[in-house]
C-alpha cells in the first residue's frame, strides 16, 4: 500500500511461545493459551517436501511443489520445566523432581515467534508442530558462553485444513498484531470479529 512503512531487513529472534494442541475425537483442533519460552537464541526451519517431477516426452511433463511443512531446530538457553511437563510429557513430582519416562506421550504444539525488523517485528506462527526431546550435554566452563539447548521441530500441515504457517505483514490490523501471543490466530476468528 502506498505510504506504508515496510521493513527492509529482518534480524534477531524473540517472543518465542508455544500453545499446546488438543485434538478432539472428531479431529477438531483447539489450542491452549500461548506460553513464553524465555532465552530464544536461534531458529532454523528448512522446507520439507521435494518438487514432484513426472518425465514424459523427454521433458518434465508435469511438475508441482509438495509442501510437507518445515523441519529444523529451535535453540534456547535451557528447556523450561513447564515445557517439559506440558509438551514432552515429563512428570514433576511433589518433591520437585522431573521424571522422564520412555512411555511419556508428547503433545503437538503451535509455535509462535517474531523476527525484528528495521520498522516493525514480523510475527510468525507454525500451526502443527511435533517436538523431540533435547539431548543432554554440557562442557567445563572455560569461557563466558553458557550452554544452549536444541529442540528438533517438525512443522507439518494441520490434518484438518492443511494450514502450515502464517505471519503478520505491514497491513496486519492492530488488534490481530497486539493479540498474537494471547491466542493462536485463526482466519475464522478474524471473520467472526469483523
Amino acid at each position: 500500500m502506498p505510504g506504508e512503512a515496510r521493513n527492509k531487513v529482518e534480524f534477531g529472534l524473540r517472543n518465542v511461545h508455544y500453545a499446546v494442541i488438543t485434538e478432539g475425537d472428531d479431529g477438531a483442533i483447539t489450542y491452549g493459551t500461548p506460553t513464553k519460552i524465555p532465552g530464544a537464541v536461534s531458529i532454523t526451519m528448512d522446507k520439507s517436501g521435494d518438487m514432484v517431477r513426472f518425465k514424459a516426452d523427454d521433458i518434465d511433463y508435469y511438475t508441482a511443489p509438495n509442501n510437507q511443512g518445515y523441519e529444523g531446530t529451535l535453540t534456547i538457553a535451557r528447556t523450561p520445566d513447564e515445557f517439559r511437563s506440558d509438551v514432552l510429557g515429563e512428570e514433576k513430582t511433589d518433591g520437585g523432581v522431573m521424571i522422564e519416562s520412555a512411555d511419556a506421550k508428547t503433545k503437538r504444539i503451535a509455535l509462535l515467534f517474531e523476527f525484528q525488523g528495521d520498522v516493525k517485528a514480523t510475527r510468525h506462527l507454525l500451526y502443527y508442530c511435533s517436538v523431540d526431546r533435547p539431548s543432554i550435554s554440557s562442557t567445563t566452563k572455560d569461557s563466558g558462553d553458557p550452554n544452549t539447548t536444541e529442540l528438533a521441530i517438525v512443522a507439518s500441515p494441520r490434518p484438518d485444513n492443511n494450514l502450515v504457517k502464517t505471519k503478520t505483514t505491514e497491513t496486519t490490523k492492530t488488534q490481530i498484531y497486539d493479540n498474537w501471543y494471547k491466542k493462536v490466530y485463526e482466519k475464522e476468528s478474524e471473520i467472526e470479529s469483523a
